[in-house]
């Protein structure tokens, strides 16, 4: 292609001249080093390029190589166990080639393993019919756990012409050749894709499945429909990365793409030294087999932070198409929208709100819209998802800042982390009342049918009696506990269960990291039915809240270590213990 020459250099902006004919997001590579780069923006012959590698010792008119291509994704067999920079290139072989803990400059390496063969079995019955793009010719076990689906790539269609015979094969090998309107296409294991574009599907659908996190005020109160959107905002220290951390280990997600955008080194490092070693709870196979980790920290190249996050979710739309629930976790989402503000400064853009460009809402839209549970190209009956999560670290937990406030009007699930609650140990520590759920009619036929037919009306008592119980607090605070009636004494003795006993979690403890759908079900179940058994004996005059919370302190105690005590595959002693308090109670009106 043409070479231009660098003209002018701004940290990780450089502009260059002679670059007629170029395209917008074209990948350019700048300088004797051919550092990767990406146009956005053209002025005249001039291009403004984001380079995402350090610039330092650049100097103007140096070349400029143009490729044609937009920054792309290699999508096939080897991305899960995968370890990434923010443009999809493999850190562990990077370490390898230069022997340095540090990304060196102009460093290339193909994003998947070109020597390693995988064994493919094709679909031989194929041979003759009609494919077009999406369509299975054939499978890899690409690891224990996930099966690797070759679909013919995106654009192709045509009368399939061959494939090859089951047996090994590397990824640039052909593998099947399509005869179509242009002409006679290679089809191999691999296909490229531009990271900004989604990927096509077939038809959008309603997510209804919810998404099992084991975090019992995530699955009960606020759920997650599979192929949702939800946020995690919260300042420093409230319990982002270790919620983020239990949802990527515990989600029911056939495939989980962990995108590391712009984090502290320390917190990254944790991720990567964890993940290898974490055992996958649905399989018992090691986690990292069903997991694709993209890290970019703070202090790598502020360009491939803004990039990371779509070579990420175009990961997870490709494991979609194959017919995977997909969770993208983002982390964080405040980063990424930094990098956007670093690079509109150095582009001379006009600021928006707090400096940040005023397309911000508009890029924050286009990548939560890539979520959603989908058809598949190539088969009616294949249906996927691509869940998202992204966190938010608002500046001293400021709500009202405009990465919270333009993430809030694209999610449909708000999982607000609270610092008071944080502070007083309270684990997870997000806010009830601040939090909700835009899924709950959806996912509530799903637990009406696999866990318990009355579990929606159950979250919804739950819920009032801690809305009452807040209304409650300010009265306690000018008047206490004495001015109460027995029925707002009795709110506030169950309204404390639900916050001791189901709304705390521990998140590295071996029975309570996990609950159970059922284990949820039963458990507020038990708390329920207490506290309409409480209100019976308080409504008949038969014992004050006082009496009851001293002679039932113990078995209240225990109700409350339930969640740590009982495992999720002995669920049922839950029940036993609700029989053991209720009968209790009863013993007492009945005195």
């Amino acid at each position: 292609m043409s070479v231009g020459r660098v003209i002018r250099i701004s940290g990780p902006l450089v502009v260059a001249e002679n670059m007629l004919g170029a395209l917008m997001y074209e990948m350019v590579e700048v300088g004797e080093d051919r550092l990767i780069g990406e146009i956005n923006r053209i002025d005249g012959d001039k291009a403004y390029i984001q380079v995402y590698e350090s610039t330092s010792g650049l100097r103007p008119g140096e070349p400029v190589y143009r490729t044609g291509t937009p920054l792309s994704v290699e999508l096939g067999p080897g991305l899960l166990t995968q370890i990434f920079d923010g443009i999809q290139r493999p850190l562990p072989i990077i370490a390898g080639l230069t022997n340095s803990i540090f990304v060196k400059r102009g460093v290339k390496t193909s994003s998947l393993p070109r020597e390693k063969k995988w064994y493919f079995k094709p679909r031989k019955e194929l041979v003759g019919q009609k494919v077009s793009e999406g369509t299975i010719i054939g499978e890899v076990a690409e690891t224990s756990i996930i099966t690797h689906k070759v679909m013919v790539p995106p654009g192709i269609r045509g009368t399939l012409k061959s494939i090859v015979s089951e047996g090994e094969y590397t990824i640039d090998d052909v593998i099947a050749e399509v005869d179509g309107e242009t002409g006679r296409t290679e089809v191999k294991m691999y296909h490229r894709w531009p990271a900004r574009f989604p990927r096509p599907f077939h038809e959008k659908l309603e997510p209804t499945e919810p998404l099992i996190t084991g975090v019992r005020i995530l699955d009960t109160l606020f759920p997650l429909a599979k192929g949702g959107t939800a946020a995690i905002p919260g300042p420093f220290g409230s319990g982002k990365t270790v919620t983020l951390h239990s949802l990527a280990k515990w989600s029911d997600a056939n495939v989980v793409v962990y995108v590391g955008c712009g984090e502290r080194g320390n917190e990254m490092t944790e991720v990567l030294e964890k993940f290898p070693e974490y055992t996958d709870p649905w399989t018992g196979k090691p986690l990292m087999e069903r997991t694709i980790l993209i890290a970019n920290t703070s202090n790598m190249p502020v360009a491939a932070r803004e990039a990371s996050i779509y070579v990420g979710i175009t990961m997870a739309e490709y494991y979609r198409d194959m017919g995977y629930n997909v969770l993208l976790v983002a982390d964080s989402t405040s980063r990424w929208a930094e990098a956007l503000r670093e690079i509109g400064g150095r582009l001379g853009e006009m600021p928006a709100e707090e400096g940040f460009p005023s397309y911000l809402a508009s890029r924050i839209a286009e990548f939560y819209e890539r979520a959603g549970r989908v058809i598949a190209k190539g088969d009616p009956s294949r249906v996927g998802s691509v869940t998202v999560v992204g966190a938010v670290s608002p500046p001293g937990g400021d709500f009202t800042e405009p990465v919270v406030m333009h993430t809030r009007r694209f999610i449909k699930v708000f999982w607000a982390l609270d610092a008071s609650l944080a502070y007083s140990r309270h684990y997870p520590a997000i806010n009830w009342l601040m939090s909700y759920s835009g899924y709950i009619d959806t996912v509530s036929q799903w637990w009406s049918e696999k866990v318990g037919k009355d579990w929606l009306k159950l979250r919804e008592k739950a819920m009032n009696i801690l809305l009452r119980e807040d209304s409650l607090r300010e009265i306690v605070r000018l008047m206490g506990t004495e001015g109460l009636s027995e029925q707002d004494k009795a709110v506030l003795l169950i309204a404390k269960i639900i916050k001791d006993g189901f709304l705390k979690q521990h998140a590295y403890d071996k029975i309570d990291a996990f609950s159970a759908p059922r284990k949820q079900y039963l458990l507020l179940k038990a708390i329920i039915n207490i506290y309409q058994k409480i209100l019976e004996i308080i409504n008949a005059g038969k014992a004050t809240v006082a009496i009851i919370e001293e002679e039932m302190q113990p078995l209240f105690s225990e109700l409350i270590r339930a969640r740590y005590t009982i495992p999720n595959e002995q669920a049922e002693l839950i029940q036993k213990l609700e029989d053991k308090i209720i009968d209790r109670l009863a013993f007492i009106a009945a005195r």
